[in-house]
This record gives C-alpha cells, sequence and structure tokens, in this order.
C-alpha cells in the first residue's frame, strides 16, 4: 500500500480505490492507511480521489 500512495504522490487516493488495486477489503485498506497517517509524510483528511474522483477520505504522500 505504501508503495501505490508513494507512487501517486502528491495525489490522494480513498481506500475503496486502494483496496480495489490491491485486492484487499475496504476495512484492511482502512486499517492500514490510518497506520501510515502521521508517519513519514502520510496524512488522512477529507478531499477528492485521484483515481474515482469522489470525495471521501483519502491517503496522501506530501512531497517537499
Amino acid at each position: 500500500m505504501r508503495g501505490l500512495i508513494e507512487r501517486l504522490a502528491p495525489e490522494p487516493i480513498c481506500d475503496g480505490c486502494i483496496a480495489e488495486k490491491l485486492n484487499l477489503t475496504p476495512g484492511q485498506a482502512n486499517q492500514t492507511a490510518r497506520e501510515l497517517a502521521g508517519g513519514d509524510g502520510f496524512e488522512r483528511q477529507s478531499d477528492i480521489c485521484a483515481i474515482c474522483g469522489a470525495s471521501r477520505t483519502v491517503t496522501r504522500k506530501r512531497v517537499r
């Protein structure tokens, strides 16, 4: 999951799209994304997903 989010940086991706791309359950995607948030430049917030275009909670890697 980390690699997928880093490749999209700085664009955000929602849990549903993470689950679909990595063949995970939405719960697995949500839990892992929450664990990434706050550390090593990852953040979660409400925004538009770069993949599906829906307004959802998304995860992104900040770039500097």
